[in-house]
């Protein structure tokens, strides 16, 4: 594991976690995770990696070992997009892979349905079509943790939100910036994704809506399921595993 440090689009400093070698495919994790907690704590990383990969893990701003600015100027809409547009550049990627996990998988799919980058293959994790299209609706549910921090109860719906934030050390000024900069995608504007993609959810995670009726709007994708909750699915073996057996049967 090599671990390096580049500058994002407004100089926002972004850490990069880089393991295996062979093709590149850009990993992404979830909202208030890390790519530690996402992929490397449970060993999806080496998976991946055992199929050919370079796998080039982003911590998001705000997250991970990546800077967490609070000046309203470091939020601009769909400020994640233009941090992972920036790290290819970066890199200087032409030839790629690009997925990940619930608020990573949202972000491939905005940047891919926009046309800000072109991979050639999509992985897209724990997303439904209302994690989509309803994205402010599911936002307000953290927005709530993040202004009610401190007074939230044991017993609440939203207490082990709050205490997966404490546990990731999640600076919420900056947090509460960044909930901001997230539109709701078109559906419709999954109609420009033609590469071929893997929509892979957890059997009881439904925290983002249907993935299977995402894989059916995309013109070109696998749906697989695997065991698990939201938070379960990431934590086992079979999340990396599928992304690392469609993966390497498309190279």
């Amino acid at each position: 594991m090599k671990t390096e440090f580049f500058e994002s689009f407004d100089g926002t400093r972004l850490a990069l976690h880089r393991f295996g070698e062979g093709r590149p495919f850009v990993l992404l994790h979830g909202l208030f995770s890390s790519a530690a907690m996402n992929w490397v704590k449970w060993g999806h990383h080496k998976a991946i990696a055992e199929k050919g990969f370079e796998v080039l893990m982003l911590d998001f701003r705000v997250h991970g070992e990546s800077d967490a600015p609070h000046g309203a100027e470091n939020y601009p809409s769909n400020v994640l997009v233009r941090d992972v547009a920036a790290l290819v550049d970066h890199l200087g990627l032409e030839d790629y892979d690009l997925g990940g996990f619930s608020l990573g998988a949202r972000t491939s799919l905005h940047a891919t349905a926009h046309g800000v980058l072109q991979p050639k293959h999509l992985v897209v994790g724990g997303m439904g079509t209302a994690g989509l299209g309803e994205w402010n609706r599911r936002a307000a549910k953290f927005r709530r943790v993040i202004d009610e921090f401190d007074s939230i109860p044991r017993g609440d719906p939203d207490y082990f939100s709050m205490q997966f934030l404490k546990s990731q050390g999640v600076d919420r000024v900056a947090a509460r910036l960044l909930l901001d900069t997230m539109p709701d995608l078109d559906l419709a504007l999954l109609d420009n994704i033609a590469m071929p993609t893997l929509v892979v959810c957890g059997d009881e995670d439904r925290d983002n809506g249907s993935a299977e009726e995402l894989a059916n709007l995309l013109p070109d994708a696998d749906f697989v399921e695997v065991p698990g909750t939201h938070m379960g699915s990431v934590t086992k073996p079979d999340l990396g595993q599928a992304i690392a057996d469609w993966l390497g049967a498309q190279v």
